[in-house]
């Protein structure tokens, strides 16, 4: 149920406690405190058949009696009456209910399950059970028992421990932070972090969001809120329990590499949030956000008193990788002409330590002007000779008025070493982020800067595939299908090359040979050739060759692979006398002086499903511990940056004699993996280890699949493994429409920007106006990234592509609303292209999706005067009514169980 009524349960009208209770010490008359002392300006009841006031307020004996039908409830009645009260308060019509209550249990059974279903009848939302509540400052709501409560604001708190809600409540007050919502969800027996995330994202009000987690349910659900929350403002997570590891025994190098705080780091990066590791970083990081806009860039320019600092200030600058700024040349001349000549001369900028108010507005003046900064960090150690507070008056003054003026806003931060607090509260009180140390403060440029550089990523256009990458997935499925039916866990090695050829991946040549024989007999033709031979087992039921001493390498003459085959054979017999052995695998020994070797893999995570790995390889792989791992699916630019993550990666520039390798040859082959996990849903656990990577390639050397029953782990619509829904290849179609014309309607993908691009150029301003309903004369790289990168579990859009020019001639999207019931649709058309049926066979696409998916209804609104658009709306069965909200629009909708177009 995503943000559905959500917005009655965070901005109620009215409120009710139930379960209030007259001992000061209890829960509820703690919360009731909270509610009177926040000023809740709306009704107020409170609900309690024991009592017939408590503390001066009456009571009423049910929910039913209290006069008024409250918007939201708070319960903090015993667990066995929980039930029964939501039951109540779902027949009157109340939105939601905040249950502060513990002990419900779980599972079926349970009053936590009884309190769900009664809640679903009537579409009633909850937050908890057994969670510290509520706190929406702007609407003096306060339905917790937290000790404060903190000043309105733009920070969003979203919280699976009470505990760290409190904390971030007292440490608001303290510091003069303001919030617009403190949600904390306990055990999220209905609304959840996904829930929160999609509200707060959609919320104004709300500057960035910050998390609190400790286990994620429903992966898919919560990739798909984050990363739509993650492209329109900061999103801030911490996460508990990074040292647990997943319980589960590896089969494979990845498996053991793809640890359980390893795949959430890489969910967080991949939805484009912001990882924090512990509470002191994240209210930092909301010190921050909350107070001032991300940089250009990453330059910082660093005004202090005092030089010892300003260049630890650097030093940690550089280390978390941001940029010290040069000074241009008239700032320069400025500050020679302001500063005396005992001035740094360069960055930081050493004011001199008895720098007072006058000299640091000059230093801020100038550096607020220079163009070759981003931001600058004010800095001050308190002396003796020139008083910190006036200083601190002084910064404060300037940036206000750089604020009023309404120039481009550098983010401006300060340290003030050794100050009092009365210089604390007042940055405080003109939102001005300050910090206790240099090492605090740059950590909060960086933070802006990683914020910055995450939306960034999410909006990039990744680099078209290859045309001549075309998996043969008929192939690649009768392999691991056969071996499933089988009941085997493992591909033999001759299986493996041939799902490896199947996606196109570089591998060494073998040859499978029954017995010593036949081994010779190929080893005579590799020796011919001018190789020498490699032999390894080959069995079924012996996955790790080397544990049965089943691989020998560098042998030179058919007689040493005669012997060494009758030998791998015996030992294998000897050491698994329950293995089926089909004899060895041939192969010619690869010699590649100057290659490094790497490890891909997939692995399956119990929360996230398939994750893809990659990382420095060969034997110490678990030793040296370099790797990086990403959630499928992957394109180009995403392998790029799973590769640049390592440090590998820099063995793989180059270095001395050895030359770079092809880095677009590794990435290639990690989208191929990747499009392997999307194809084969029998595929568990992978590796190659090594892959050999230099300045000719790529070439896999020895590699394992394990596979297994295909596992349903998200529930709902597409690919039912992934927790990125994939990209839906079976919504591909060849139509052809009037005269004859031929066209590919594909989904959209990321790389479609610049085609839509040029679409958007020969769509006549009239026709554009009717889409958008405004005149539309640009079109900027973040309005396109926001139509062709879309997450394929809450939106659809279908290009249809001229077959012989390649041209893109029009587009049809699809958006549902949060409960997934009805999906408001768009179209557009080149202007030249119309009246050619594409329109026809794309409105007839896109309901058939909109079917296939599961939604109630198709529903749009279009311009009255569009008479084209409302005729098709009429000819496929749309009913049509002018809007409530609009005389200048229609409302048309297609109930999907009723379609006369059929």
């Amino acid at each position: 149920m995503s943000h559905y009524r959500l917005s009655n349960l965070l901005a109620p009208q009215s409120l009710a406690l139930v379960g209030a209770s007259p001992r000061p010490d209890s829960l509820g008359r703690a919360i009731l405190n909270n509610i009177r002392s926040g000023k809740f300006p709306g009704p107020l009841g409170v609900v309690n058949p024991r009592y017939p006031e408590i503390g001066g307020t009456p009571t009423a004996k049910s929910l039913s009696e209290l006069g008024f039908v409250p918007d939201l409830i708070v319960i903090t009645a015993p667990a066995r009456t929980v039930p029964s009260i939501v039951s109540e308060a779902g027949k009157l019509g109340v939105a939601g209910a905040v249950i502060i209550s513990s002990g419900l249990g779980r599972g079926a059974g349970s009053y936590a399950e009884a309190a769900n279903r009664v809640a679903r009848e009537h579409g009633m939302r909850l937050v908890g059970p057994n969670c510290l509540g509520v706190i929406v400052p702007e609407m003096a709501l306060n339905a917790s028992f937290a000790a404060h409560m903190p000043r309105a604001g733009h920070l969003a708190l979203i919280s699976q421990s009470g505990a760290i809600a409190a904390g971030m409540v007292d440490w608001a007050v303290e510091k003069s932070i303001g919030f617009s919502g403190l949600v904390s969800i306990g055990e999220q027996l209905d609304v959840d972090i996904s829930d929160l995330l999609d509200h707060f994202a959609l919320d104004y009000k709300t500057r960035a969001i910050l998390l609190y987690v400790e286990a994620i349910t429903d992966a898919r659900k919560f990739m798909s809120a984050a990363r739509a929350a993650a492209r329109v403002k900061p999103v801030v997570v911490v996460k508990s329990g990074r040292m647990a590891q997943g319980a589960r025994a590896a089969a494979t190098h990845t498996g053991a590499l793809a640890g359980e705080d390893s795949v959430y780091d890489a969910a967080f990066r991949r939805a484009g949030m912001l990882r924090v590791y512990d509470l002191r970083e994240l209210f930092d990081c909301a010190e921050t956000l909350g107070r001032v806009t991300a940089p250009r860039g990453k330059r910082l320019a660093i005004a202090t008193n005092g030089g010892g600092i300003g260049v630890l200030a650097v030093d940690r600058l550089v280390e978390l990788g941001g940029i010290p700024a040069a000074i241009s040349a008239p700032t320069m001349k400025r500050l020679n002409a302001a500063l005396p000549t005992t001035w740094s001369g360069s960055n930081p900028i050493d004011l001199v330590g008895d720098a007072d108010a006058n000299r640091y507005a000059e230093a801020l003046e100038a550096l607020l002007a220079d163009p070759e900064n981003d931001a600058v960090l004010v800095m001050n150690v308190q002396t003796a000779i020139a008083g910190s507070s006036d200083i601190a008056t002084t910064v404060v003054r300037i940036v206000n008025e750089h604020r009023a003026a309404r120039t481009p806003a550098k983010p401006v931060l300060t340290a003030w070493i050794g100050g009092d607090d009365s210089i604390s509260r007042m940055f405080d009180a003109a939102a001005i982020p300050n910090y206790p140390t240099e090492d605090d403060a740059v950590r909060g440029f960086i933070h802006l800067v990683h914020y910055r550089e995450a939306v960034e990523a999410l909006t990039e256009v990744p680099p078209s595939m290859p045309k001549d990458f075309v998996p043969n997935v008929e192939v690649a499925r009768r392999i691991v299908e056969t071996a499933v039916d089988q009941g085997r866990r493992w591909l033999d090695p001759i299986e493996i090359s041939e799902l490896f050829g199947a996606y196109q991946i570089p591998q060494v040549p073998m040859l499978a040979a029954a017995n010593a024989d036949e081994a010779a007999a190929f080893a005579a033709k590799l020796f011919a050739d001018g190789h020498t031979v490699v032999v390894k087992v080959l069995s079924h039921d012996i996955p790790h060759k080397s544990d049965v001493g089943g691989v020998v390498l560098n042998l030179t003459s058919v007689d040493a692979v005669r012997a060494a085959t009758a030998d791998i054979l015996q030992r294998a017999k000897e050491m698994r006398p329950r293995a089926r052995l089909a004899g060895v695998i041939v192969q010619p020994m690869i010699v590649r002086p100057k290659a490094r070797e790497l490890i891909l893999g997939i692995a399956d995570d119990p929360t996230f499903g398939p994750v893809i790995a990659f990382g420095h390889g060969g034997t110490g792989v678990a030793v040296i511990d370099d790797k990086a791992l990403s959630l499928p699916p992957l394109d180009l630019q995403l392998a790029g940056d799973l590769i640049a993550r390592t440090r590998v990666s820099k063995l793989l520039r180059g270095y001395r004699d050895v030359p770079a390798a092809r880095l677009d040859d590794i990435a290639l082959t990690l989208v191929k993996l990747s499009q392997m996990v999307v194809d084969l849903p029998q595929l568990r656990e992978l590796d190659i280890n090594p892959l050999l990577a230099d300045e000719t390639g790529v070439l896999a050397i020895d590699s394992r699949v394990m596979v297994g029953t295909p596992s349903v782990r998200f529930a709902g619509r597409g690919n039912a493994r992934c927790a990125v829904r994939p990209y839906p290849s079976e919504w591909e179609r060849h139509l052809v429409v009037k005269d004859g014309w031929k066209v590919f309607v594909r989904p959209i993908r990321p790389d479609d920007e610049p085609a839509l691009q040029e679409l958007l150029k020969k769509v006549t301003p009239q026709d554009l106006r009717l889409r958008f309903f405004a005149v539309m004369k640009e079109f900027s790289h973040a309005f396109i990234a926001r139509l062709t990168q879309l997450d394929y579990s809450r939106a659809m859009a279908f290009v249809a592509i001229d077959e012989e020019t390649e041209e893109v001639a029009g587009v049809v999207r699809l958006h549902s609303d949060s409960l997934y019931e009805n999906g408001e649709y768009a179209i557009l058309l080149r202007s030249d292209l119309k009246g050619k049926g594409l329109g026809w066979a794309l409105m007839r696409l896109i309901i058939e999706y909109a079917k296939a998916e599961g939604l109630q209804n198709v529903v749009g609104k279009v311009l009255h005067e569009n008479t084209v658009m409302l005729a098709m709306c009429r000819a496929l069965g749309f009913q049509i009514k002018s809007s409530k909200d609009d005389k200048d629009i229609c409302d048309v909708t297609l109930p999907l169980g009723n379609d006369p177009a059929e």
